[in-house]
């Protein structure tokens, strides 16, 4: 299993360095990204979590058009289709009713499995958020949905005519890797949680293109309610709804 794992992450990092580039030249930029910032780090008990952010900004019409509960779903969609464009096609996002996998080529090599996505979103902020179920690239310890992938947006002051900010997210929080647990810190944060920050990079730079997926699911097609997000904590951040 370890040696299995090595294997895999070795060949996704070699999947990036070939594919990062073209996987950003399609499109035409229509906002700018700006402040790319990482914060990764691993608590005590083996806990991972990691925020790539960066500023998005845009013409304020567009952002009126895209502030849409439709929209977050298709930004969504869109982080899995940078992840399998980005590698080649050798990640590739599953669908299920209640689950979603993330498989190396198939099914059977499942990588992480996520519960669901959760969506919340009001006038300023909106939040999308899968719970990870189990996968070889999570231990045992991390399984059961406590642990949680996010994308977050959210609506920033700007006083420039005809122009809107907004601060992307792409949080992983109460992760617990496989390869730390059974080989090293070190390991994981030379391959994995590299390849990881790499990936995400190059999904929020992709959004200069606002070039939106279309949802597999189009769970909000039709008009339906989308709660609120809870208002941040003292530290700034939020902590995501019990279920």
């Amino acid at each position: 299993m370890r040696r299995r794992t090595i294997l895999i992450l070795l060949a996704l990092a070699g999947a990036l360095v070939l594919a990062a580039r073209g996987a950003l030249r399609t499109g035409r930029a229509i906002a700018r990204i700006s402040n790319l910032r990482d914060e990764t780090k691993i608590d005590d008990n083996g806990a991972v979590r990691s925020i790539q952010g960066a500023d998005v900004t845009l013409p304020a019409a567009e952002l009126e058009k895209l502030w849409s509960p439709t929209n977050l779903e298709r930004l969504a969609r869109t982080y899995w289709r940078f992840l399998t464009r980005c590698t080649l096609g050798f990640i590739r996002v599953k669908y299920t009713e209640r689950e979603r996998f993330v498989c190396l080529l198939f099914r059977p090599f499942v990588l992480l499995s996520f519960q669901a996505p959760e969506y919340e979103m009001d006038a300023n902020r909106g939040v999308v958020r899968w719970r990870i179920e189990s996968g070889i690239l999570v231990s045992a310890q991390g399984r059961g949905g406590n642990g949680y992938l996010e994308i977050e947006v959210h609506r920033c002051d700007d006083d420039r005519p005809g122009e809107a900010r907004l601060h992307a997210d792409v949080e992983v929080a109460n992760f617990y890797p496989a390869l730390a647990s059974s080989l090293s810190r070190w390991i994981y944060t030379n391959t994995q949680s590299r390849i990881h920050v790499l990936v995400t990079y190059g999904f929020l730079r992709s959004l200069a293109n606002l070039d939106l997926a279309e949802s597999k699911v189009g769970r909000f097609r039709a008009l339906s309610p989308v709660p609120d997000p809870p208002a941040p904590s003292r530290n700034g951040r939020r902590e995501p709804v019990a279920r």
